[in-house]
């Protein structure tokens, strides 16, 4: 079976902070993390790996493409939501600099954006291009996907008829792992509902390989 896995990457100094384009690198924690994630994984045939082109899921991408021998390839299009000003700020940061702001952000989310960032709307454009471009990909052979919680939020959201509480309860980890079968991708695409997501989370079940 074909198949896509969508990896979050490792932890960074920046964990509980607003962390979209910043770029930090794996700190030790998230090195450590990457034996973990390559054990749970190591059980599937993954011929090639696409990742976001931030150093930590780069990072994390090329452990992964080490251990299969698998190609790498880097995609803009997988980066995190943009924060604008708000990047590399705690919440308790934000509501004491932009108060008025971050209240307005959580009193119309998901129709409200960080000051000079990427709208909700944007961000789930991106992410349906990204998405759609990977599920093709994915039907000629098994690959993974490095990208970021928000990015694995909204195709889980969107497209796979999950609950806001349950994306976040499968991501909240980093190096998540979450599969989607690719079996029906030619029958409904990505712009019709959960298509090419009726596999959700087969992978932790061993179904998917």
């Amino acid at each position: 079976m074909t198949g896509l896995l969508l990896v979050r990457h490792g932890e960074t100094d920046m964990a509980a902070r607003f962390c979209g384009h910043s770029d930090p690198e794996l700190n030790e924690r998230g090195r450590e993390q990457l034996a973990g994630l390559l054990n749970r994984l190591s059980e599937h045939s993954i011929r090639r790996v696409y990742s976001s082109d931030l150093r930590r899921a780069r990072q994390t991408a090329e452990a992964i493409a080490k251990h299969f021998r698998a190609e790498l390839h880097l995609r803009s299009g997988l980066r995190e939501i943009h924060f604008g000003r708000w990047e590399g700020l705690s919440w308790n940061e934000i509501e004491a600099r932009d108060p008025v702001l971050a209240q307005n952000w959580v009193t119309n989310h998901p129709n409200s954006k960080a000051p000079g960032g990427e709208s909700s709307q944007q961000f789930a454009s991106r992410v349906r291009r990204e998405i759609a471009f990977l599920l093709a990909e994915a039907t000629k052979s098994a690959i993974a996907a490095v990208a970021h919680a928000g990015f694995i939020r909204v195709v889980l959201t969107n497209w796979c008829g999950v609950s806001e509480q349950e994306a976040w309860d499968r991501t909240k980890e980093y190096g998540s792992i979450v599969g989607l079968d690719t079996s029906y991708i030619d029958r409904a695409g990505i712009e019709d509902s959960a298509s090419g997501c009726s596999g959700v989370d087969r992978v932790q079940q061993g179904e998917w390989k």
